[in-house]
């Protein structure tokens, strides 16, 4: 499946946006590098310059398909589901961390303002990475997207089944919603083999599951 991987041509509007302190302190206080941590379409398609990246997950946070999109993965009148992360104390999110320097720092930040704050919702926070190769001890200041349940595109919890159902008949510029489940679903089975993501997969098994009803269905109307 070949993926459009241009930037949108939306610009940031003017003025501080939520979030936009968060970004500027993590270029400040690391000009180079800066990390990004990316749990959702970010581990598959950064869609900016980067230096390396690394496997890895953050603490204190659970990975939820509880965010709208009305853009990049669904419409106005059939919002997508995608990831956000919820404060959970025993939680632990994988991902993947992206090293950007020099021009890279401003060039990313300014495209990921767009994509995941003006069209996605999401405000922005620093968290500690913690690598999969463990080359060093400490762990890494890195800066993520969070969408927050204050944000009006904010769908907040639902069943698996709900969720996956939604997931099916939504789609949006960037692509179809069940692309954005399989490909996060896929990423986890090969990169994080060792990681039990039980509500992404059960999400994927609901999907998988009434995927013969939806041929069905298009089968019969298209006989009509």
């Amino acid at each position: 499946m070949k993926l459009d991987l241009s930037p949108p041509p939306q610009k940031p509007p003017e003025g501080e946006r939520p979030g936009q302190q968060a970004e500027e302190d993590a270029a400040g206080e690391h000009p180079s590098p800066l990390w990004i941590f990316g749990y959702g379409s970010l581990v598959w398609r950064p869609d900016f310059a980067f230096t390396s990246r690394k496997v890895g997950f953050i603490r204190g946070y659970s990975r939820r398909f509880w965010q709208g999109d009305t853009f990049h993965r669904g419409s106005e009148k059939m919002p997508g589901r995608v990831v956000t992360l919820l404060e959970d104390y025993d939680g632990c999110t994988w991902g993947v961390a992206y090293e950007v320097r020099g021009e890279q720092i401003a060039t990313s930040l300014q495209y990921l303002n767009v994509r995941e704050g003006v069209l996605g919702g999401y405000d922005t926070k620093l968290v500690k990475f913690y690598p999969q190769d463990k080359e060093t001890e400490e762990p890494i200041l890195a800066l993520v997207y969070i969408a927050t349940a204050q944000n009006p595109s904010y769908l907040g919890p639902a069943s698996e089944e709900e969720i996956a159902s939604q997931i099916i008949v939504s789609s949006g510029c960037s692509g179809h919603n069940i692309e954005y489940l399989l490909q996060l679903a896929d990423f986890m089975r090969y990169f994080c083999p060792h990681v039990e993501d039980e509500h992404l997969f059960s999400i994927e098994e609901a999907l998988i599951a009434n995927l013969p009803c939806l041929c069905h269905t298009e089968e019969s109307i298209a006989e009509k």
